[in-house]
């Protein structure tokens, strides 16, 4: 790997989000293609932030600051993937109608991005056929919506009958997660995936996706 490359790692691990634009640039400089900069760059810088937020070494507020770190180098290198068959997958991503916490959902869509993902972002208290009709418009593979609260989990059952009713269950994935789900509660209302945080979720994308 080049020093290039190491150093836009090191960068996004450490959230060092001034550096990120240069320091992807300079691997642009180098030669080295956007596809490898996103895949062999970014989406393993977030492999590890990922895996030391699971061994609790990281928390949340510095996830955070390397998703946005991870961001300011997609801007520069995503644009020149456009057209040549990079994505492996498309998510529509949101909070169900009703609730308004989306830290989490920031971060998943983070790591489905490092994965190299094109990621639909819907943002906060979304209604259920917004999020649906986003899916089927952009003809993506998965749905992932997440809610903290109990009252909108009605949101979710309310999705699994729609996807069902419309005949969209076989070409949409649905995967839920938040504080407020459960893999009970996946189960018991048909959704397809359930993830307990970030670094779950681009395992169960992954599964879905098959790559």
């Amino acid at each position: 790997m080049s020093a290039e490359l190491d150093a836009l790692i090191n960068i996004v691990v450490n959230g060092k989000i001034k550096e990120a634009t240069d320091a992807t640039q300079k691997c642009l400089d180098a030669g080295i293609e956007a596809k490898t900069i996103i895949f062999e760059g970014l989406s393993k810088a977030m492999a590890i932030v990922g895996e030391k937020y699971a061994a609790k070494q990281y928390f949340l507020p510095q996830v955070l600051l390397s998703a946005n770190t991870l961001y300011k180098g997609l801007d520069l290198a995503l644009p020149l993937l456009k057209g040549k068959g990079g994505s492996k997958g498309s998510v529509v991503i949101g909070v169900v109608e009703g609730d308004v916490h989306d830290i989490g959902k920031n971060i998943v869509k983070a790591m489905l991005t490092g994965l190299g993902l094109t990621v639909i972002d819907m943002g906060k208290d979304v209604p259920i056929k917004d999020l649906i009709g986003k899916a089927k418009d952009t003809k993506s593979q998965i749905l992932a919506e997440s809610t903290l609260m109990t009252p909108t989990l009605e949101g979710m059952k309310e999705t699994v009958k729609v996807l069902k009713e419309e005949g969209l269950n076989a070409k949409i994935k649905l995967m839920i997660g938040g504080g407020a789900t459960s893999q009970e509660f996946a189960t018991q209302i048909g959704a397809d995936g359930w993830s307990y945080d970030a670094v779950e979720a681009t395992k169960v994308a992954q599964k879905f996706l098959g790559i």
